[in-house]
């Protein structure tokens, strides 16, 4: 398999698509392209439909597919490796909706706090619209982890217990939180702990390394100099 992605530092859907494939266990190459480049757009349309990235490719000629999601990338993960979701029908489902609900929202958040690992933009971003998301995210974690996460038999430091899906979208929120001192002020003792195992998670700090790393500048995204 092949994944495309854009920046380590700015690219939160690309982050997510890696994620659940590191988690599959499952052999893969990835192929960056930085983004915001006059020939990003070609770049980009040989591998995937929709121009955007992540964009994960399976298999050769006739059979080969590409898909151009970053929740669908993750759903197609899990027919390969199902221990990306949580076992339990009724833990999966809820888990399934979380990962929609960010799929789908947070566009304050992702406004005014857009991901930039290699920044400190602590005390920006924080207006009304965003707060009132952020205590809704505090909401969420808190609930997954206390009906969930906490209970035997797959009690762990996850929203469900064991590192899932439902953790791999939002790594790129707990990024944000990181870069925009989004912490004890805002957060609860339980969203705090739960910001600290993602941030500290193998995966999430090897994709931190590689945003580090990056030189490549994105003038758009410096949302705050």
């Amino acid at each position: 398999m092949q994944l495309i992605i854009g920046d380590y530092n700015y690219s939160s859907w690309s982050m997510r698509g890696w994620l659940a494939a590191r988690a599959s266990g499952l052999p893969f190459e990835t192929v960056q392209i930085p983004l915001r480049e006059a020939d990003t757009a070609d770049h980009i349309g040989r591998y995937s439909p929709s121009g955007r990235v992540p964009c994960l490719i399976d298999g050769e000629g006739e059979g080969r597919i590409a898909i151009w999601d970053s929740l669908a990338i993750a759903e197609y993960l899990a027919e390969l490796n199902p221990a990306l979701w949580p076992a339990d029908a009724r833990a999966r489902a809820v888990a399934r909706a979380v990962s929609a609900e960010m799929h789908s929202g947070f566009t304050a958040l992702r406004t005014h706090m857009s991901m930039n690992i290699r920044k400190d933009y602590a005390g920006h971003g924080r207006t009304p619209e965003v707060l009132a998301e952020i205590a809704r995210i505090d909401a969420l974690w808190q609930d997954c982890r206390q009906r969930f996460g906490m209970q035997a038999p797959v009690a762990g430091p996850w929203l469900f217990g064991a590192w899932s899906i439902a953790d791999i979208m939002y790594a790129p929120v707990c990024m944000r939180f990181a870069t925009y001192a989004v912490g004890e002020d805002a957060l609860s003792p339980l969203a705090c702990r739960y910001l600290g195992e993602v941030l500290t998670h193998p995966h999430v700090q090897e994709w931190r390394v590689a945003a580090s790393a990056e030189t490549h500048l994105i003038a758009a995204y410096d949302s705050y100099g």
